[in-house]
């Protein structure tokens, strides 16, 4: 399974999807002036431009399945109506999960080693009838 990097939260008025892909990334770079990583830290440390938060959003909704139209509307009215710190957080998972794909993505679980399926995990002596090598003391 390919990570995509799609994220849904409940964000404004709804759920909402939201994914920046490759395309989607180099608009909020082109728009911040700086790449997606620093933006990244900016937002996580405090230290974000309005920017930062605002594009970010307006092209996670886009990738996610708006029209640029539509995205632009709900971030002024989600975004722009509101104080910078209710966005920020939504900001920071939309942006983590373009750059590293989304937590709640399934990576197919390790499976375990070739030829071992359903074999124990608990080490053969410990069923041994052998009696143990170090006598415990006040035994």
């Amino acid at each position: 399974m390919s990570r995509d990097a799609s994220i849904t939260l409940d964000w404004g008025d709804g759920a909402y999807g939201f994914r920046l892909g490759w395309g989607e990334l180099a608009k909020v770079q082109e728009a911040c002036d700086a790449g997606p990583f620093v933006i990244l830290d900016r937002i996580n440390s405090g230290a974000c431009r309005l920017a930062d938060i605002s594009e970010v959003i307006r092209w996670g909704l886009v990738g996610g399945g708006k029209t640029p139209a539509d995205a632009l509307k709900l971030v002024r009215q989600f975004v722009e109506g509101r104080p910078p710190a209710e966005n920020r957080l939504a900001a920071y998972a939309i942006l983590s999960a373009g750059c590293y794909g989304a937590p709640e993505e399934d990576i197919e679980k390790k499976s375990e080693a070739p030829g071992r399926e359903g074999e124990s995990t608990i080490s053969p002596t410990e069923k041994s009838g052998s009696e143990p090598s170090t006598v415990l003391a006040g035994s």
